[in-house]
């Protein structure tokens, strides 16, 4: 029987939203093993709505779960209506949405808030024994949905997202680019992708690595 999957995506876009590249190659590896995935994200609005082409703040506002579905082509729903019992694993991809939609991490470091509903969807999963995949900076908040001890990677050990981990609580594993790193006791894997990646190729070879385990422990 295929693995039913949950992709949780906080936007659509590097810098306020998901990483594209990232949200996209971890849809494609999950199609490529069979699995059944149903895309979701929150219904609130971003932080803020950036221009990438320089970096500068827009004046408008613009909904997660709507930009969300740009990526999703459609298929999307609201992360408030999925139940944890109805899925075998749960993967998050990076981008600064997860830190500044999913978490306030972007802000306010250790000291950040988590989105409610995706505490509860990826801590109910956790507690279901089911896998969870964090990819680039979603493990900044593995201390805060798994508790003091979890081990988790998000590149190099001297960047202030890793030393941030550290002072919740959490083990940060240094983790080459197209690697992973697996705490087997939580069910939790995560690799560091565009935290360290310089081009797709790079951030594709630590995703399939990290899709694999994941569906290999659902």
């Amino acid at each position: 029987m295929a693995k039913k999957v949950a992709v949780i995506l906080a936007g659509c876009g590097v810098f306020d939203g998901s990483e594209i590249y990232e949200g996209t190659i971890t849809l494609l590896r999950l199609d490529e093993a069979d699995a059944e995935v149903q895309c979701m994200a929150p219904n609130i609005p971003q932080m803020h709505v950036l221009d990438h082409r320089n970096g500068e703040e827009m004046q408008e506002s613009r909904n997660v779960l709507v930009e969300s579905a740009r990526l999703a082509r459609g298929e999307i729903i609201d992360l408030a209506d999925a139940d944890p019992a109805d899925y075998d694993a749960v993967i998050v991809p990076g981008g600064f949405g997860a830190a500044k939609n999913l978490s306030s991490f972007a802000v306010d470091g250790p000291g950040m808030s988590i989105n409610e509903d995706f505490v509860r969807f990826v801590q109910g999963m956790h507690q279901q024994n089911k896998p969870v995949g964090l990819v680039c900076i979603s493990p900044a908040m593995a201390p805060k949905l798994f508790g003091e001890g979890v081990k988790c990677t998000l590149g190099s050990s001297e960047a202030d997202a890793a030393k941030a981990v550290e002072a919740m609580g959490g083990q940060h594993q240094a983790c080459a680019v197209d690697e992973i790193c697996v705490d087997e006791a939580n069910k939790l894997v995560t690799t560091p992708a565009y935290m360290l990646a310089g081009r797709i190729r790079e951030a594709s070879a630590g995703i399939t690595k990290l899709v694999q385990k994941v569906l290999e422990m659902a």
